[in-house]
């Protein structure tokens, strides 16, 4: 595991340009552990080549891509969450596991074989399942998988570790339940729905602070808009990943 704070921090690149994003990388970089590229820019990405008004702007887009894939190198978090048919989480697998990634990850939801597949095909990166949106609440978990949160990321945490996956990712608060089976602590736990008491809530509805989070067994912390879009009291970005960083250190 990850001894120096630093580097239990993936920041979420959530941003609507690869310029953005490379910004954030080189700004970011001594600061941070990982980088989690997303939904948003690798559509963002895949938008500006089709709607690229030549071939000498689509190749500057691609170097753009490539320079930024140099930066993060083995530091990136894929995060696309896969759900679909075995042999489609095979296949999209393979591809991701070509571009070096430190890890990717599927919905848990997609059952027992298909994450078999996308263990089988991960190559040296490693495979983690998301189980609830930290963006569910009770009422919605009950809704889409007929049970409350706490009781259904427990079912697909066992469900991993029987399919060979590397890690979980779950809202902190269920980081607490977790820990009451010792099945279930060879997972990596990469936690979202992380908040310095500074930050704004959001959409986030299980949150925890860093702090916290460590304490209770997280081992990576996915931290967006409090790092990327601090409150103007806290400053810079980097200003704000140092006073995350002060909180880890002091949890660990």
């Amino acid at each position: 595991m990850e001894k120096e704070a630093k580097n239990r921090i993936i920041v979420a690149l959530d941003v609507d340009s690869v310029d953005k994003a490379i910004a954030l990388v080189k700004e970011l970089d001594p600061h941070v552990g990982y980088f989690k590229i997303g939904l948003e820019l690798i559509y963002t990405i895949l938008a500006s080549l089709i709607m690229a008004k030549d071939e000498a702007d689509a190749t500057e887009i691609l170097k753009k891509v490539r320079e930024l894939f140099d930066l993060t190198k083995e530091r990136t978090f894929i995060d696309t969450k896969l759900a679909d048919i075995p042999n489609t989480i095979a296949g999209a697998s393979k591809a991701i596991a070509k571009i070096g990634v430190k890890m990717f990850n599927i919905h848990a939801s997609i059952g027992r074989e298909a994450v078999k597949q996308a263990v089988a095909n991960k190559g040296n990166s490693l495979v983690l399942g998301v189980t609830v949106l930290t963006s569910i609440n009770e009422e919605e978990c009950i809704s889409i998988f007929g049970d409350k949160p706490a009781v259904k990321i427990v079912k697909f945490a066992n469900m991993l570790v029987e399919a060979g996956a590397d890690g979980i990712i779950c809202s902190p608060q269920e980081l607490k339940i977790l820990n009451d089976f010792p099945e279930l602590k060879k997972l990596v736990k990469v936690i979202p729905s992380v908040r310095p008491e500074w930050a704004l809530k959001g959409d986030q509805k299980r949150v925890m602070t860093p702090g916290e989070a460590i304490k209770f067994g997280a081992d990576y912390l996915v931290i967006g808009r409090p790092i990327t879009k601090p409150p103007a009291e806290i400053g810079s970005s980097v200003d704000a990943t140092k006073k995350i960083t002060e909180e880890i250190e002091k949890a660990i």
